[in-house]
């Protein structure tokens, strides 16, 4: 089992290459599109039913770009569809969800301080959450409000704060941040599942059989896509957050998640403005900072942190208790105590250090076992931690980590 937590380690280090580089081509093509979109040109000489046209130049080449709000008089021979770079992104996102989240949820998913879960109750939460955003979002846009854009970005906001409160009643600071971005991810990816696509394909349908295409297909295609423009970059920064504890480890986080929605705002607006030909909108950037400076400061805001004397006092699961009871433990214990736990600490004694890395404590034996596998990774098989051994830990201390996680039994390798 021991020797399976590497493999899965480096399972989940596959599936995260695999998403980030999906991610790469759905956002870069997203942005590509929508600044094509902004940027075309109304010009003597379009064919019937061109919008517009765009000459580029790269790689040596020159391409001349045209679009057609609704479709050509004839169908081309050869027809490219992107969306699989979003599909791609959301599942290998949702794999991602499940090997970290979920298989780690009594580390990185469930919080005693907040509720009380096992970790089949935090899974079914954390699954059935996704698809509610989609639900209400999609019904919004089908209804009147579909009619009031700006309106509906704002309904939207305020149903993302609301998911970010509730979220950090339940889960860890990094679960809130992650689970806050692929909730909106979700709507992004069913945007182009459930809308997009089969709009466009009702569209071909149409060209085939030789039949005038509607515009509303695209006008709800567009709706649809805008938003997923909006909402891009917020959510690429809470897939960031769970690295760095200041944006998670806070009681704010839901705060903070909600001024990276305002800044991707103001970010896009200035870019998209600028594509459509309407100035450099510098006031965009004056918000932006402000709203950055704003995020920095309820980053180190008084909040409440569960003290070590409620730490200690937590009673432990039966399979904790059962790590506690195996050989080894307390070699492995104090190891960690001794050469880990001055910064993986609710208040670190290591110079330079205010809070615990990664928002991973390792104090009390509740902290230990929750962490067994990352321990076991990260300073048993690896010298990953200490970072660059400023503890000294001695080999034989990494080997009692690595002698007391592989006498496990294998119902609790996992914890």
């Amino acid at each position: 089992m021991s020797d399976f937590a590497v493999i899965w380690d480096w399972l989940a280090f596959a599936i995260r290459w695999t998403h980030v580089v999906t991610a790469i081509c759905w956002i870069g093509s997203s942005f590509y599109f929508v600044a094509l979109d902004l940027g075309l040109r109304k010009v003597p000489g379009l064919p019937p039913g061109a919008h517009g046209e765009e000459w580029q130049v790269h790689g040596g080449g020159f391409y001349h770009i045209q679009k057609y709000l609704v479709a050509p008089e004839r169908m081309p021979e050869h027809l490219i569809w992107f969306k699989w770079e979003s599909y791609m992104t959301w599942i290998s996102g949702a794999a991602l969800l499940m090997v970290t989240y979920w298989v780690g949820s009594e580390l990185f998913l469930i919080d005693p301080a907040k509720m009380e879960l096992a970790p089949w109750q935090a899974i079914l939460i954390s699954a059935g959450s996704l698809s509610i955003g989609w639900l209400i979002y999609t019904n919004l846009c089908k209804s009147r409000l579909g009619e009031t854009p700006t309106l509906l970005m704002l309904i939207l906001f305020a149903l993302l704060m609301v998911m970010g409160w509730a979220y950090n009643q339940v889960f860890t600071g990094r679960a809130v941040m992650l689970h806050l971005g692929a909730f909106t991810a979700t709507i992004m990816t069913a945007n182009v599942f459930f809308i997009i696509m089969p709009n466009q394909r009702i569209v071909v349908a149409d060209l085939k059989a030789g039949r005038p295409a509607d515009p509303k297909y695209g006008k709800i295609a567009k709706l649809r896509s805008t938003h997923n423009n909006y909402l891009t970059l917020p959510v690429v920064f809470l897939m960031l957050s769970n690295h760095y504890p200041l944006a998670f480890a806070t009681e704010y986080n839901w705060v903070i998640a909600g001024l990276i929605f305002l800044m991707g705002v103001t970010i896009r607006h200035f870019f998209n403005t600028m594509h459509a030909g309407g100035g450099m909108k510098w006031w965009t950037w004056a918000a932006t900072t402000i709203l950055f400076i704003i995020v920095m400061w309820l980053s180190t805001a008084p909040m409440f942190r569960q003290t070590l004397e409620e730490a200690e006092a937590r009673v432990l699961t039966p399979s904790q208790q059962a790590m506690l009871d195996a050989p080894g433990w307390d070699d492995a214990y104090n190891a960690v105590m001794g050469r880990c736990s001055m910064c993986h600490a609710r208040e670190p004694s290591y110079e330079g250090i205010h809070t615990a890395p990664k928002g991973v404590l390792l104090e009390t034996p509740d902290d230990i076992t929750r962490a067994a596998r990352e321990i076991f990774i990260q300073a048993g098989v690896t010298d990953a931690m200490p970072p660059a051994n400023v503890s000294f830990m001695e080999p034989q201390e990494r080997q009692a980590i690595i002698d007391w996680y592989r006498g496990l039994p294998k119902t609790f390798a996992w914890n």
